[in-house]
């Protein structure tokens, strides 16, 4: 079955960095596009942070871009989300997602982590 465990979450203060880690099951990471997304107290859950397939293509939310990184180490079927020069506003449940794929129905469900909580406060 497929699972993600998102781990590496904690408190930080502003300014610090963070690595969150998404280990996956069930399935090659390598085969899929995969995404962070974080969901803050009263606000919707937006996407931070996606990597294609094949690695070679990253997209990032403009509220994180230059400070984000995400990434994926194929050896270990392990995707990592990077976080350098925290802000408050950064504060947020963090979930590592698969995303479900259009034209066939076998890959159409997203799958979700349990998310992990990121506090930057001082």
């Amino acid at each position: 079955q497929v699972q993600l465990v998102e781990s590496g979450g904690g408190l930080v203060q502003p300014g610090g960095s963070l690595r969150l880690s998404c280990a996956a099951s069930g399935f090659t990471v390598r085969n899929y596009a995969m995404s962070w997304y974080r969901q803050a107290p009263g606000k919707e859950r937006e996407v931070v942070a996606s990597i294609s397939s094949a690695g070679a293509n990253t997209n990032y939310a403009d509220s994180v871009k230059g400070r984000f990184t995400i990434s994926r180490d194929n050896a270990k079927n392990t995707v990592y989300l990077q976080m350098n020069s925290l802000k408050p506003e950064d504060t947020a449940v963090y979930y590592c997602t698969r995303p479900g794929r259009v034209g066939d129905v076998r890959f159409a469900r997203d799958y979700w982590g349990q998310g992990t909580q990121v506090t930057v406060s001082s």
